[in-house]
């Protein structure tokens, strides 16, 4: 969450408060929020943490962030996030509010921003993993962790929002949608 925390900073016209919604059922969320919390302070952000796990709480959610004046979103790595991409989109751009998600997925559909595991790298690995099972007990297998990542910029809505996109942004960006 860290590093995502830095690009979108990046993208934001100063200090806010920025919003961390996270699924609290994932594990080890407790240790991300404190990282993420840490991280967002010495950007020099003030953190807000949301906690969604259901289509209610999701509301509250963004009603508080609203009521909270949060000026952007951080969504957390969650399957249940990511089964609400269209709602998550569509909150974010009927208050203005520049989101940063974790999968390229949101960012295809009109999110903002994306950093997180190439979803192409993570199904070739899947491959690899297969490929090298051969009978092997689960237990006998290798775990593989994400090697690549992907910076996704939607750039439509980062005009939208009015964001000014820095130069040295764009040239890091894996993909820029226009």
């Amino acid at each position: 969450m860290e590093k995502q925390i830095g690009s979108l900073s990046e993208l934001l016209h100063g200090p806010t408060t920025i919003a961390l919604l996270i699924d609290p059922q994932m594990p080890e969320i407790e240790s991300q929020i404190a990282g993420a919390q840490k991280a967002t302070v010495a950007l020099g952000h003030q953190p807000i943490v949301m906690r969604a796990n259901s289509d209610d709480a999701l509301s509250a959610a963004f009603a508080d962030i609203i009521q909270r004046k949060a000026g952007a979103v951080l969504v957390g790595a969650s399957p249940f996030f990511l089964t609400r991409t269209k709602q998550l989109v569509e909150q974010a751009a009927r208050h203005a509010l520049p989101t940063m998600y974790w999968r390229r997925e949101p960012v295809d559909g009109g999110g903002l921003v994306s950093y997180g595991s190439s979803t192409f790298e993570m199904y070739h690995q899947v491959g690899v993993w297969v490929a090298s099972w051969k009978g092997e007990k689960p237990e006998n297998l290798p775990v593989v962790q994400p090697a690549k990542f992907e910076l996704v910029l939607n750039l439509k809505t980062a005009k939208a929002l009015g964001l000014n996109i820095p130069h040295t942004f764009l040239a890091r960006a894996d993909e820029v949608i226009e």
